[in-house]
Protein backbone atom coordinates (compact mmCIF):
# COMPACT_ATOMS: atom_id res chain seq x y z
CA UNK A 1 0.00 0.00 0.00
CA UNK A 2 1.06 3.31 -0.72
CA UNK A 3 0.97 6.39 2.38
CA UNK A 4 -2.82 7.73 1.17
CA UNK A 5 -3.68 3.90 1.60
CA UNK A 6 -1.96 3.08 4.97
CA UNK A 7 -3.49 6.69 6.51
CA UNK A 8 -6.38 5.06 6.14
CA UNK A 9 -5.94 1.36 6.40
CA UNK A 10 -2.86 0.10 8.28
CA UNK A 11 -3.11 -0.76 11.77
CA UNK A 12 -7.00 -2.07 12.05
CA UNK A 13 -8.64 -4.76 9.92
CA UNK A 14 -11.78 -5.82 10.54
CA UNK A 15 -13.26 -9.22 10.96
CA UNK A 16 -16.88 -9.84 9.95
CA UNK A 17 -19.19 -7.50 11.25
CA UNK A 18 -17.10 -5.83 13.94
CA UNK A 19 -16.72 -2.04 13.76
CA UNK A 20 -15.52 -0.61 10.65
CA UNK A 21 -13.91 2.52 12.69
CA UNK A 22 -11.34 1.16 14.97
CA UNK A 23 -12.67 0.87 18.60
CA UNK A 24 -12.25 2.96 21.74
CA UNK A 25 -11.54 -0.23 24.34
CA UNK A 26 -11.75 2.47 27.40
CA UNK A 27 -10.61 -0.61 29.97
CA UNK A 28 -7.32 -0.56 31.85
CA UNK A 29 -7.36 -4.35 32.79
CA UNK A 30 -8.28 -7.75 30.63
CA UNK A 31 -9.17 -10.72 31.71
CA UNK A 32 -8.07 -14.40 32.14
CA UNK A 33 -9.65 -17.97 32.66
CA UNK A 34 -6.88 -19.03 34.73
CA UNK A 35 -3.86 -18.08 37.55
CA UNK A 36 -2.08 -19.95 34.87
CA UNK A 37 -2.55 -17.33 31.84
CA UNK A 38 -2.14 -14.30 33.60
CA UNK A 39 1.28 -15.72 34.54
CA UNK A 40 2.10 -16.59 31.14
CA UNK A 41 1.52 -13.21 30.08
CA UNK A 42 4.19 -11.97 32.95
CA UNK A 43 6.38 -14.29 31.65
CA UNK A 44 6.25 -13.16 28.11
CA UNK A 45 4.19 -9.67 27.88
CA UNK A 46 4.00 -9.67 24.48
CA UNK A 47 1.70 -12.75 24.48
CA UNK A 48 -1.11 -10.78 25.23
CA UNK A 49 -3.12 -8.10 26.24
CA UNK A 50 -2.59 -7.85 30.43
CA UNK A 51 -2.87 -3.91 31.55
CA UNK A 52 -3.29 -0.51 29.94
CA UNK A 53 -0.04 0.77 31.36
CA UNK A 54 2.21 -1.18 28.40
CA UNK A 55 -0.68 -1.61 25.59
CA UNK A 56 -4.04 -0.98 24.92
CA UNK A 57 -5.84 -2.20 21.30
CA UNK A 58 -7.32 1.18 20.13
CA UNK A 59 -3.18 2.66 21.08
CA UNK A 60 -2.20 -0.46 19.49
CA UNK A 61 -3.87 -0.11 16.53
CA UNK A 62 -2.23 3.81 16.12
CA UNK A 63 1.25 2.36 17.12
CA UNK A 64 0.96 -0.42 14.11
CA UNK A 65 -0.06 2.14 11.53
CA UNK A 66 2.69 4.76 12.32
CA UNK A 67 5.13 1.73 12.00
CA UNK A 68 4.10 0.88 8.36
CA UNK A 69 4.23 4.45 7.70
CA UNK A 70 7.44 4.73 8.57
CA UNK A 71 8.59 1.00 7.52
CA UNK A 72 9.65 0.47 11.12
CA UNK A 73 9.34 -3.01 13.20
CA UNK A 74 7.52 -1.69 15.87
CA UNK A 75 6.45 1.63 17.78
CA UNK A 76 5.57 2.71 21.02
CA UNK A 77 3.15 5.51 21.57
CA UNK A 78 3.84 7.83 24.57
CA UNK A 79 1.66 11.01 26.52
CA UNK A 80 3.77 13.42 24.60
CA UNK A 81 6.71 14.23 22.45
CA UNK A 82 8.85 14.93 25.28
CA UNK A 83 8.08 11.90 26.69
CA UNK A 84 8.76 9.53 23.60
CA UNK A 85 12.40 11.64 23.41
CA UNK A 86 13.32 10.76 27.11
CA UNK A 87 12.50 7.45 26.94
CA UNK A 88 14.11 6.81 23.31
CA UNK A 89 17.46 8.31 24.88
CA UNK A 90 16.90 6.20 28.18
CA UNK A 91 16.51 3.43 26.65
CA UNK A 92 19.83 2.78 25.33
CA UNK A 93 21.84 5.26 28.07
CA UNK A 94 22.45 5.19 31.46
CA UNK A 95 24.01 7.01 33.90
CA UNK A 96 27.52 7.62 33.12
CA UNK A 97 27.13 7.65 29.48
CA UNK A 98 26.88 10.28 27.00
CA UNK A 99 25.28 11.15 23.67
CA UNK A 100 25.58 13.66 20.53
CA UNK A 101 23.33 15.88 19.29
CA UNK A 102 23.07 19.05 16.86
CA UNK A 103 22.56 21.83 18.32
CA UNK A 104 19.57 23.19 16.64
CA UNK A 105 16.87 20.99 17.92
CA UNK A 106 13.64 21.92 19.97
CA UNK A 107 13.98 24.77 22.82
CA UNK A 108 12.03 21.44 25.36
CA UNK A 109 14.22 19.50 24.37
CA UNK A 110 17.55 21.20 24.97
CA UNK A 111 15.96 21.43 28.26
CA UNK A 112 15.63 18.01 28.78
CA UNK A 113 19.30 17.50 26.95
CA UNK A 114 20.92 19.74 28.90
CA UNK A 115 19.59 20.08 32.23
CA UNK A 116 17.03 16.77 33.25
CA UNK A 117 19.70 14.12 31.32
CA UNK A 118 22.29 15.65 32.92
CA UNK A 119 21.11 15.08 36.24
CA UNK A 120 20.07 11.09 35.21
CA UNK A 121 24.34 11.31 34.88
CA UNK A 122 23.50 11.42 31.33
CA UNK A 123 25.97 13.91 29.02
CA UNK A 124 24.80 15.64 26.02
CA UNK A 125 27.44 16.39 23.30
CA UNK A 126 26.43 19.30 21.17
CA UNK A 127 27.73 19.83 17.27
CA UNK A 128 27.03 21.58 14.71
CA UNK A 129 25.48 19.64 12.15
CA UNK A 130 27.11 21.95 9.44
CA UNK A 131 30.13 20.84 10.36
CA UNK A 132 32.48 18.68 8.36
CA UNK A 133 32.59 14.55 9.64
CA UNK A 134 36.21 14.84 11.20
CA UNK A 135 34.87 17.76 12.83
CA UNK A 136 32.19 15.72 14.11
CA UNK A 137 33.99 12.58 15.09
CA UNK A 138 35.78 14.39 17.52
CA UNK A 139 33.15 14.76 19.87
CA UNK A 140 32.62 11.13 20.36
CA UNK A 141 33.52 9.64 23.50
CA UNK A 142 34.73 6.00 24.89
CA UNK A 143 30.89 6.27 26.60
CA UNK A 144 28.86 7.82 23.77
CA UNK A 145 26.06 5.93 22.35
CA UNK A 146 23.86 7.74 20.10
CA UNK A 147 23.27 10.67 17.91
CA UNK A 148 20.44 12.69 17.75
CA UNK A 149 18.44 15.19 15.46
CA UNK A 150 15.82 16.88 13.77
CA UNK A 151 14.15 16.62 10.23
CA UNK A 152 13.51 19.85 10.31
CA UNK A 153 14.91 21.62 12.76
CA UNK A 154 12.16 23.24 15.24
CA UNK A 155 12.27 26.45 14.86
CA UNK A 156 15.37 26.82 12.64
CA UNK A 157 14.17 25.05 9.90
CA UNK A 158 17.33 23.70 8.96
CA UNK A 159 17.34 20.49 7.37
CA UNK A 160 19.43 17.55 8.68
CA UNK A 161 21.93 15.57 6.48
CA UNK A 162 20.83 12.23 7.27
CA UNK A 163 23.58 10.06 5.40
CA UNK A 164 26.23 12.39 6.86
CA UNK A 165 25.16 11.47 10.26
CA UNK A 166 24.28 8.36 9.57
CA UNK A 167 27.67 6.97 8.25
CA UNK A 168 29.14 8.79 11.63
CA UNK A 169 27.06 7.05 13.85
CA UNK A 170 27.34 3.75 12.26
CA UNK A 171 31.03 4.03 12.18
CA UNK A 172 31.19 4.52 15.90
CA UNK A 173 29.33 1.40 16.43
CA UNK A 174 26.16 3.75 17.83
CA UNK A 175 22.13 4.46 16.27
CA UNK A 176 21.09 7.73 14.49
CA UNK A 177 18.01 8.77 16.24
CA UNK A 178 15.49 11.59 14.17
CA UNK A 179 13.09 13.64 15.50
CA UNK A 180 10.42 13.47 12.23
CA UNK A 181 7.56 15.59 13.89
CA UNK A 182 7.99 18.20 11.08
CA UNK A 183 8.12 16.32 8.34
CA UNK A 184 6.07 13.40 9.46
CA UNK A 185 6.46 9.75 7.39
CA UNK A 186 4.69 11.53 4.43
CA UNK A 187 7.27 13.91 3.54
CA UNK A 188 10.48 12.07 4.69
CA UNK A 189 11.35 8.34 6.02
CA UNK A 190 14.84 8.71 7.69
CA UNK A 191 15.18 4.51 7.70
CA UNK A 192 15.28 5.27 3.86
CA UNK A 193 18.66 7.54 4.65
CA UNK A 194 20.29 5.52 7.58
CA UNK A 195 18.23 6.58 10.87
CA UNK A 196 17.72 4.18 13.25
CA UNK A 197 15.12 5.37 15.36
CA UNK A 198 12.20 7.68 14.70
CA UNK A 199 10.29 9.98 17.26
CA UNK A 200 7.65 12.35 16.76
CA UNK A 201 5.77 14.81 18.66
CA UNK A 202 2.19 13.12 17.06
CA UNK A 203 1.17 16.80 18.89
CA UNK A 204 1.88 18.10 15.38
CA UNK A 205 1.06 17.49 12.11
CA UNK A 206 -0.05 14.11 12.92
CA UNK A 207 -3.07 15.08 15.33
CA UNK A 208 -3.19 18.22 13.23
CA UNK A 209 -6.27 19.53 14.78
CA UNK A 210 -4.85 20.50 18.67
CA UNK A 211 -7.43 18.34 20.28
CA UNK A 212 -4.50 15.81 21.99
CA UNK A 213 -0.49 16.05 23.47
CA UNK A 214 0.74 12.86 22.58
CA UNK A 215 4.37 11.29 21.15
CA UNK A 216 5.36 7.89 19.60
CA UNK A 217 8.84 5.86 18.86
CA UNK A 218 9.40 3.91 16.12
CA UNK A 219 12.21 1.25 15.72
CA UNK A 220 13.78 0.16 11.98
CA UNK A 221 14.61 -3.09 13.64
CA UNK A 222 18.19 -2.70 11.56
CA UNK A 223 20.80 -1.34 14.12
CA UNK A 224 22.85 -4.48 15.58
CA UNK A 225 22.54 -4.22 18.92
CA UNK A 226 25.17 -6.85 19.43
CA UNK A 227 27.98 -4.83 18.62
CA UNK A 228 29.14 -4.84 22.09
CA UNK A 229 28.55 -1.78 23.02
CA UNK A 230 24.95 -2.40 24.68
CA UNK A 231 25.15 -4.99 26.98
CA UNK A 232 21.56 -4.50 28.67
CA UNK A 233 20.33 -5.69 25.10
CA UNK A 234 22.26 -8.72 25.19
CA UNK A 235 22.48 -9.76 28.69
CA UNK A 236 19.67 -11.07 30.91
CA UNK A 237 17.09 -8.48 32.45
CA UNK A 238 16.77 -9.49 35.93
CA UNK A 239 13.96 -7.14 36.37
CA UNK A 240 11.86 -9.08 33.56
CA UNK A 241 12.92 -13.22 33.70
CA UNK A 242 16.45 -12.64 32.77
CA UNK A 243 15.10 -12.29 29.19
CA UNK A 244 17.86 -11.64 26.16
CA UNK A 245 15.81 -9.22 24.20
CA UNK A 246 18.32 -9.53 21.21
CA UNK A 247 18.06 -13.27 21.77
CA UNK A 248 14.17 -13.62 22.39
CA UNK A 249 12.85 -10.62 20.00
CA UNK A 250 15.55 -10.32 17.11
CA UNK A 251 14.67 -6.91 15.09
CA UNK A 252 11.77 -5.58 17.51
CA UNK A 253 14.68 -5.74 20.41
CA UNK A 254 14.95 -2.04 21.01
CA UNK A 255 11.11 -1.39 20.70
CA UNK A 256 10.06 -4.39 23.13
CA UNK A 257 12.71 -3.15 25.76
CA UNK A 258 11.32 0.26 25.95
CA UNK A 259 7.88 -1.44 26.68
CA UNK A 260 8.81 -3.69 29.14
CA UNK A 261 11.27 -1.76 31.11
CA UNK A 262 10.77 2.06 30.67
CA UNK A 263 6.83 1.88 29.92
CA UNK A 264 6.40 -0.41 33.06
CA UNK A 265 8.31 2.18 34.92
CA UNK A 266 8.00 5.59 33.66
CA UNK A 267 3.48 4.75 32.37
CA UNK A 268 3.60 7.60 30.12
CA UNK A 269 1.15 5.36 27.75
CA UNK A 270 -2.11 7.37 26.17
CA UNK A 271 -5.22 6.91 26.74
CA UNK A 272 -7.22 5.04 24.03
CA UNK A 273 -9.57 8.08 23.55
CA UNK A 274 -6.42 10.01 22.66
CA UNK A 275 -5.55 7.13 20.33
CA UNK A 276 -8.76 7.52 18.41
CA UNK A 277 -8.18 11.29 18.21
CA UNK A 278 -4.79 10.67 16.78
CA UNK A 279 -6.07 8.16 14.56
CA UNK A 280 -8.60 10.40 12.79
CA UNK A 281 -5.83 12.69 12.20
CA UNK A 282 -3.83 9.96 10.87
CA UNK A 283 -6.43 9.06 8.75
CA UNK A 284 -6.13 12.38 6.43
CA UNK A 285 -2.62 13.04 6.86
CA UNK A 286 -1.49 12.55 3.50
CA UNK A 287 -3.87 14.78 2.04
CA UNK A 288 -2.71 17.63 4.59
CA UNK A 289 0.57 17.62 4.64
CA UNK A 290 0.34 17.84 0.72
CA UNK A 291 -1.62 21.18 0.86
CA UNK A 292 0.75 22.48 4.22
CA UNK A 293 3.58 22.43 1.82
CA UNK A 294 1.52 24.10 -1.07
CA UNK A 295 0.25 26.94 0.98
CA UNK A 296 3.37 27.86 3.02
CA UNK A 297 5.37 27.57 -0.58
CA UNK A 298 2.74 30.55 -1.58
CA UNK A 299 3.31 32.10 1.28
CA UNK A 300 7.53 32.44 1.84
CA UNK A 301 7.38 33.27 -1.68
CA UNK A 302 5.08 36.10 -0.78
CA UNK A 303 7.19 37.06 2.55
CA UNK A 304 10.31 36.93 0.52
CA UNK A 305 9.14 39.54 -1.75
CA UNK A 306 8.24 42.08 0.50
CA UNK A 307 9.91 44.84 1.55
CA UNK A 308 9.22 44.87 5.13
CA UNK A 309 10.43 41.40 5.84
CA UNK A 310 14.23 41.14 6.18
CA UNK A 311 14.71 37.64 5.99
CA UNK A 312 12.63 34.19 5.03
CA UNK A 313 13.60 30.73 6.54
CA UNK A 314 11.61 27.80 4.53
CA UNK A 315 13.96 24.80 2.58
CA UNK A 316 11.55 25.07 -0.09
CA UNK A 317 12.83 28.24 -1.04
CA UNK A 318 15.68 28.12 -3.79
CA UNK A 319 18.01 30.68 -1.69
CA UNK A 320 17.17 28.99 1.86
CA UNK A 321 20.26 27.30 3.04
CA UNK A 322 18.95 23.96 2.70
CA UNK A 323 17.22 23.74 -0.29
CA UNK A 324 19.81 21.00 -1.62
CA UNK A 325 19.38 19.34 1.66
CA UNK A 326 15.46 19.37 0.99
CA UNK A 327 15.59 18.62 -2.60
CA UNK A 328 17.75 15.25 -1.59
CA UNK A 329 15.65 14.06 1.57
CA UNK A 330 12.26 15.78 1.33
CA UNK A 331 8.95 15.68 -0.46
CA UNK A 332 7.65 19.04 0.99
CA UNK A 333 9.20 21.32 3.69
CA UNK A 334 5.92 21.54 5.58
CA UNK A 335 4.11 24.24 6.78
CA UNK A 336 5.84 26.22 8.96
CA UNK A 337 8.12 29.04 7.90
CA UNK A 338 10.39 31.71 10.12
CA UNK A 339 10.75 35.65 9.35
CA UNK A 340 12.44 38.09 10.85
CA UNK A 341 10.77 41.84 10.40
CA UNK A 342 12.11 45.03 9.56
CA UNK A 343 12.12 46.82 12.69
CA UNK A 344 12.60 44.36 15.08
CA UNK A 345 10.47 43.56 18.09
CA UNK A 346 7.68 46.42 18.25
CA UNK A 347 7.03 46.11 14.01
CA UNK A 348 7.30 42.13 14.99
CA UNK A 349 4.62 42.53 18.14
CA UNK A 350 2.74 44.91 15.57
CA UNK A 351 2.46 42.34 13.12
CA UNK A 352 1.45 39.29 15.14
CA UNK A 353 -1.09 41.73 17.54
CA UNK A 354 -2.52 42.71 13.63
CA UNK A 355 -3.26 39.31 12.16
CA UNK A 356 -7.22 38.43 11.94
CA UNK A 357 -7.38 35.03 10.61
CA UNK A 358 -4.04 33.42 11.97
CA UNK A 359 -4.36 32.66 15.64
CA UNK A 360 -1.75 33.69 18.42
CA UNK A 361 -0.72 30.85 19.93
CA UNK A 362 2.15 28.70 21.52
CA UNK A 363 1.49 26.00 19.24
CA UNK A 364 2.56 24.83 15.45
CA UNK A 365 1.49 22.74 12.50
CA UNK A 366 -2.42 22.84 13.07
CA UNK A 367 -5.07 22.93 10.74
CA UNK A 368 -5.36 26.25 11.47
CA UNK A 369 -2.75 29.11 10.98
CA UNK A 370 -0.98 29.70 13.93
CA UNK A 371 1.46 32.27 14.65
CA UNK A 372 4.08 33.00 17.56
CA UNK A 373 6.38 35.97 18.48
CA UNK A 374 9.61 34.07 20.52
CA UNK A 375 11.27 37.29 21.74
CA UNK A 376 7.73 38.63 23.77
CA UNK A 377 6.50 35.45 24.36
CA UNK A 378 8.51 31.75 24.63
CA UNK A 379 11.99 33.50 25.52
CA UNK A 380 10.65 36.84 27.05
CA UNK A 381 12.32 36.49 30.44
CA UNK A 382 15.80 36.95 28.21
CA UNK A 383 17.36 40.85 27.49
CA UNK A 384 17.54 41.11 23.97
CA UNK A 385 21.73 40.36 24.48
CA UNK A 386 20.53 37.42 25.60
CA UNK A 387 18.32 36.85 22.67
CA UNK A 388 21.29 37.57 20.03
CA UNK A 389 22.78 35.18 21.86
CA UNK A 390 20.48 32.23 22.15
CA UNK A 391 20.19 32.78 18.37
CA UNK A 392 16.87 34.60 18.22
CA UNK A 393 16.48 38.15 16.47
CA UNK A 394 13.91 40.06 18.36
CA UNK A 395 12.08 40.67 14.80
CA UNK A 396 11.72 36.92 14.50
CA UNK A 397 7.96 35.49 13.78
CA UNK A 398 7.07 31.46 13.14
CA UNK A 399 4.34 31.15 11.22
CA UNK A 400 2.74 28.10 10.96
CA UNK A 401 0.71 28.07 7.79
CA UNK A 402 -2.95 26.00 8.14
CA UNK A 403 -5.50 24.95 5.54
CA UNK A 404 -7.37 27.95 5.06
CA UNK A 405 -7.87 29.07 1.45
CA UNK A 406 -4.19 30.54 0.46
CA UNK A 407 -5.60 33.74 -0.85
CA UNK A 408 -7.82 34.45 2.63
CA UNK A 409 -4.39 34.00 4.18
CA UNK A 410 -2.25 36.24 2.33
CA UNK A 411 -4.96 38.76 2.90
CA UNK A 412 -4.43 38.73 6.33
CA UNK A 413 -0.77 38.69 5.99
CA UNK A 414 -0.98 41.48 3.74
CA UNK A 415 -3.31 44.06 5.65
CA UNK A 416 -0.95 43.03 8.92
CA UNK A 417 2.19 43.69 6.93
CA UNK A 418 0.17 47.28 5.97
CA UNK A 419 -0.04 48.30 9.96
CA UNK A 420 3.99 48.54 10.15
CA UNK A 421 5.23 51.61 9.71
Amino acid sequence: MRDETKCLHSGYSPKNSEPRVVPIVQSTTYVYDSTEEVASVFDEPTKSLIYSRFANPTVMAVENKIAELEGGVGAMCTTSGQAATLLAILNICNSGDSFISTTEIYGGTVNLFSYTLKKLGIECIYVDANASEEEIQKAFKTNTKAVFGETIANPALKVLDFEKLSNIAHKNNVPLIVDNTFATPILCKPFEYGADIIIHSTTKYMDGHAVQVGGVIVDSGNFDWTNGKFPEFVEPDESYHGISYTETYGKAAYIIKARMQLMRDFGVYPAAHSAFLLNLGLETLAVRMKQYCENALEVAKYFEKSDKIESVTYPGLEKDVSYELAKKYLKGSSGVISIIIKGGRDNAIKFMDSLELASNEVHVADIRTCVLHPASETHRQLTDEQLVAAGIDAGLVRFSVGLENINDIISDIEQALNKIN
